[in-house]
């Protein structure tokens, strides 16, 4: 990892991402979803055949299954998952929204209610590693919202199982159904439904390019979380961090894919220097070595800047889907933090606390879309409907207002409707 630094680079150098693999995927992905669309589970069967090479009579999790998984969890990681859930419950609910109501004395009556989406659909990601946190972070919001039914898809493994793993954390977050199927064809299965899959009002989950893009195209007849991209981090340090937490915080985000971001600011030449030979060593003895030197390589910074101030500066202009402030006082920076999914505040904060344990939802908006979207919450699985009464007094009173409105818009019919009420002495 190259050491930069902001007196020999302009920071529009600094803050350039490295355009990523702009693999098109759509044309494999619309026929997918149409065959889905019009052929249902005969369909669903073939895709889960030809791109997990499993052949499955039945798509649904079965009790004997769901028992046979959860024998092989050990009670302590039940346990760890139990105070999981606590934590991240503890956290989610108190984004729950409450409705309101206003009235005024000319009998007007106006209000908002905040409703739960009838039905989700969790698209947990499989291949080479099982993911139980995507369950607990995704489910949680959803319960805690209040949502009427929850069903889960995820890959197969090549014996047709699901890993225990995942089938543990669907039971603790309280998971209604869980279906064997993933890819673009598992999202167009809760997009449209098919004989044995339900159609949903909304998929939220992480995935490969084939189901981001999936996401993407069934958008508009169900809603969706955010299209993820690759993960990232920044971490922001001053001269009392250590080299070898910083490093380790590095790799742990580079381990996950080669296309994912750690980029290091500094104030410390002398700390991005001992980061640089820590990453050396680490790197050495890492299980997932190739992956995280591919990541590093391609995708890894260290800046050199002049003040802590001018470090924000650039983590803004970055807008990192993790932030990982490493210096004395980190709550001096948090005001100044605009742009980030999440913010880890202090030496004793990693980013990987958030993964798994402490609360916060760790679904968060990549590749700088940090300036506009928010992590995954409660607010996700609620919609909002408006609510309206006017007395006779009251509608007499704003009778002209609206009509006049009305005819400067040109739409004779609208003004109509309220003339006619005026007009009138009922």
């Amino acid at each position: 990892m190259n050491i930069r630094t902001t007196k020999e680079e302009t920071i529009e150098q600094l803050v350039q991402r490295k355009a990523g693999e702009s693999q098109d995927v759509s044309k494999v992905v619309a026929q997918v979803l149409n065959d889905i669309k019009e052929r249902g589970d005969v369909a669903l069967k073939e895709y889960t055949k030809k791109f997990d090479q499993v052949e499955l009579t039945e798509f649904k999790v079965s009790d004997s299954e769901f028992t046979e998984g959860l024998a092989e969890i050990t009670s302590e990681f039940l346990t760890i998952l139990e105070q999981a859930k606590q934590n991240i419950t503890n956290f989610h609910e108190k984004q729950v929204q409450r409705g309101f109501i206003s009235t005024n004395e000319q009998g007007i009556v106006m209000g908002q209610r905040v409703l739960p989406l009838d039905t989700v659909g969790v698209y947990v990601p499989g291949g080479t590693a099982a993911y139980p946190s995507t369950v607990l972070m995704d489910v949680l919001p959803a319960k805690i919202a209040g949502v009427g039914k929850i069903v889960m898809i995820t890959p197969p493994n090549k014996a047709g199982k699901i890993p225990p793993a995942i089938l543990a954390a669907a039971k603790v977050a309280g998971v209604d159904a869980i279906y064997k199927v993933g890819g673009a064809q598992g999202v167009a299965a809760l997009a449209y439904g098919t004989e044995t899959i339900p159609s949903v009002d909304k998929i939220v989950g992480p995935g490969n390019i084939y189901v981001a893009t999936a996401k993407r195209m069934v958008y508009g007849l169900v809603d969706i979380d955010m299209i993820a991209g690759p993960s990232d981090i920044l971490i922001v340090a001053d001269e009392t961090a250590n080299p070898k937490w910083l490093a380790a915080d590095l790799l742990a985000q580079a381990e996950h894919d080669t296309l994912a971001q750690a980029v290091l600011v500094t104030t410390s030449e002398e700390i991005a220097k001992a980061v640089q030979e820590e990453l050396r060593q680490q790197l050495a003895v890492l299980p997932r070595k190739e992956i995280a030197q591919a990541s590093i390589k391609n995708n890894g910074k260290i800046i050199v800047a002049q003040s802590l101030d001018e470090a924000l500066i650039l983590a803004n202009r970055i807008a990192p889907e993790h932030l990982e402030l490493c210096v004395a006082e980190p709550f001096a920076l948090l005001g100044k933090v605009k742009h980030a999914g999440s913010v880890f505040l202090g030496h004793h904060t990693p980013e990987v606390l958030g993964d798994y344990f402490a609360g916060p939802n760790h679904t968060l908006p990549t590749e700088g879309t940090a300036r506009f979207y928010s992590p995954l919450s409660v607010d996700d699985f609620i919609k909002k409907s408006s609510y309206l009464y006017y007395s006779k007094e009251a509608l007499q009173a704003s009778a002209e207002q609206v009509i006049a409105f009305a005819e400067m818009e040109g739409l004779d019919g609208h003004a109509r409707s309220m003339a006619v009420r005026k007009e009138s002495n009922q």
